[in-house]
């Protein structure tokens, strides 16, 4: 049992953490600062190369695992950028998942090499108001027509919709009623987000601000039938595919996080002098950080472990999600010990540290909360009754 990086693995890690460097902690600051979505970075790693790490060689991917995507994605957080520069590549990482799984050869040629070389961006329109978790219980419908599929409902939490050229979208084409079972009826498509029939709204929040999340409106949109990716009525299962991928990746990112964060309070506590000593001489400095520091690392283990399982083709739903929440349990500790170890001036923008505390909240609240994850773990690990 190995529990360290190959050589390979080493190399991702080192190189995107080089790539990163190029962007500082003040090009971060200043894209918070101004909303603006983050397009030097967004286009520098798809030249890379890093937007298909996990995709198809035939595609243009370099058809790595999971594994290496999480490693990769842990980079970019802990490189200063956080979710910020996590979420802005994060999409076509893992939600082209379906695609390269249940797509045709046509539809991955069509859709996946636009993305990764840059060319174009998506987003993934899923999570509806009022909806929540409770996926089966999709409103958005999507009707067949002569042109294939006239689209009508309202999606919400959209991550990039507002830039955009395309976007994965999960409808019901069969009524809920009419369904045996309530994860069937729902189809799953990738396709233009045509702003013709689609109003993105920005949604004003904490943090991450330039990578804008959208409320979407969506009026008598036509989706040809092309669009479809695998069978009609089987997008919930279809979808499922791409979940663990997406916790594991949630998880790598508050990890990079964390650790960057631990490293902001650390270099502070090595230099800030009171008393005529360095503040990390005292205990009550040190502890927490070192806590921290354990947690965060002890995490990462579960979150690397989820990813590995998923690489061979195990179940990792119980690894995955737990991973997730230990990752952003440890990651927001890391956050809010490394203000409290700065004081005045972990509150302060040019520090940098109270955007973490903002963004880290990002991975503990999305895309399933903390108390589902619990639920989850007491259903599947220990047999209890489902709660909800």
């Amino acid at each position: 049992m190995d529990f360290s990086l190959n050589q390979d693995q080493t190399n991702i890690r080192d190189t995107v953490l080089k790539h990163c460097s190029r962007f500082s902690d003040d090009y971060w600051l200043e894209v918070d600062k101004k909303g603006e979505f983050p397009f030097e970075f967004y286009q520098s790693m798809a030249e890379a190369g890093w937007l298909g790490v996990a995709m198809p060689e035939a595609v243009g991917g370099a058809e790595l695992g999971i594994s290496e995507a999480a490693i990769m994605m842990q980079a970019v957080s802990e490189s200063g950028g956080g979710m910020t520069a996590a979420s802005s590549i994060h999409g076509p990482v893992f939600s082209l998942e379906p695609v390269a799984r249940f797509g045709t050869e046509e539809q991955r040629q069509r859709m996946t090499p636009p993305l990764l070389s840059g060319q174009q961006k998506m987003c993934f329109a899923v999570t509806e108001p009022n909806v929540g978790l409770d996926t089966t219980k999709l409103k958005t419908r999507a009707e067949k027509c002569a042109e294939g599929y006239r689209v009508n409902g309202e999606k919400i939490w959209i991550t990039n919709a507002h830039v955009a050229d395309k976007m994965m979208l999960l409808a019901r084409t069969t009524p809920l009623a009419e369904c045996k079972r309530k994860t069937q009826g729902l189809s799953l498509f990738f396709t233009d987000l045509d702003r013709s029939r689609i109003e993105t709204r920005l949604i004003p929040k904490m943090g991450r601000h330039a990578v804008g999340s959208n409320m979407l409106f969506i009026n008598d949109l036509i989706i040809p039938e092309e669009d479809r990716i695998g069978e009609e009525g089987e997008g919930f299962k279809i979808i499922l595919q791409g979940l663990n991928p997406e916790r594991i990746l949630l998880g790598a990112e508050a990890i990079g996080l964390g650790r960057v964060a631990i490293q902001k309070a650390a270099q502070y506590a090595r230099e800030r002098v009171v008393f005529d000593r360095p503040i990390g001489m005292n205990q009550g400095i040190q502890h927490p950080l070192a806590k921290c520091w354990a947690q965060v690392e002890a995490a990462n283990l579960m979150v690397m472990k989820s990813a590995s399982l998923f690489d061979q083709g195990q179940e990792c739903g119980v690894e995955a999600n737990t991973g997730k929440y230990l990752a952003a349990e440890a990651g927001f500790e890391a956050c809010h010990t490394a203000i409290l170890t700065l004081g005045g001036m972990g509150y302060a923008k040019e520090y940098h540290v109270e955007r973490y505390l903002r963004e880290v909240l990002i991975p503990r609240t999305a895309p399933v909360s903390p108390h589902m994850i619990l639920n989850f773990i007491a259903e599947r690990v220990l047999e209890l009754p489902k709660s909800y």
